[in-house]
């Protein structure tokens, strides 16, 4: 991928220019996390997405779809990461995330 990671939402931006230390903190936190097990970045952006779509998070469900990209996962990888949250959170709440997911990569094609 050629062009440069893109930046956090605009409310995230504003956060963490209002409280850096918190930010910092979560931020360390979020690295830890991340860091701790074999996982890859690809694969941890693909649960990520699973977790923010089961939790009905539209802004996180979009970041880990955009950060998924960025990891180097398809489009229908990612897709696929969406699909099977239909027998965990139902259908009407998988086609919700859908929707979510494909406002993010319909922007980055």
């Amino acid at each position: 991928m050629s062009e440069a990671k893109s930046l956090p939402p605009k409310p995230y931006q504003e956060f963490k220019r209002a409280y850096p230390a918190v930010v910092e903190a979560y931020e360390q936190l979020g690295n830890a996390c991340h860091n701790t097990g074999p996982l890859s970045p690809k694969c941890r952006e693909l649960i990520k997405v699973g977790i923010s779509l089961g939790a009905g998070l539209e802004s996180a469900t979009k970041a880990h779809a955009r950060l998924a990209k960025e990891a180097g996962a398809s489009a229908d990888e990612i897709k696929h990461a969406v699909v099977l949250a239909t027998t965990t959170i139902g259908f009407p709440s998988m086609m919700r995330g859908m929707t979510w997911v494909n406002d993010i990569l319909e922007n980055q094609s």
